[in-house]
C-alpha cells in the first residue's frame, strides 16, 4: 500500500513539475499578453493543482485533506477569473493580439 501512494505521489508531482514547466515556457515564448494569460492561466492552475493533490495524498489527515481541497477550488475559481480580468484590462489599455484575424469585442465596444 505504502508503495502505490509513493508511486501516485511522485506521478502527480513530476506532472505537475510538467505542467507548471511548460506554463513558464509558454510565458517567455508567445507573442502577445492574451496567449500568455493562457499559458500561464490555464497550464500553471493545473500543475499547482496537482502538486497540491500530492501534498493531499502524503499528508492523508483529515484536517490537511480539507485544506488543500479549499486551495483547489478556490484555486480553480479564481484562476480563470484573474486571466479573464487581466485580459480585459489590456484590451481596454489598446494592446492589440499579435496576429488576430478578427476582433468581436472591437464591434460591441463601439
Amino acid at each position: 500500500m505504502e508503495t502505490f501512494i509513493q508511486v501516485g505521489v511522485i506521478t502527480a508531482v513530476l506532472i505537475g513539475t510538467f505542467f507548471s514547466f511548460v506554463g513558464v515556457l509558454g510565458y517567455f515564448r508567445l507573442p502577445d499578453v492574451y496567449t500568455k494569460l493562457h499559458a500561464s492561466g490555464k497550464v500553471g492552475v493545473f500543475g499547482v493543482v496537482l502538486l497540491l493533490v500530492a501534498t493531499i495524498i502524503t499528508s492523508l489527515n483529515n484536517f490537511s485533506a480539507g485544506r488543500g481541497l479549499i486551495l483547489i477550488l478556490l484555486l480553480l475559481i479564481t484562476g480563470p477569473v484573474t486571466s479573464h480580468a487581466i485580459s480585459s484590462a489590456a484590451y481596454r489599455l489598446g494592446i492589440r493580439m499579435a496576429k488576430s484575424v478578427r476582433d468581436d469585442l472591437a464591434e460591441k465596444t463601439r
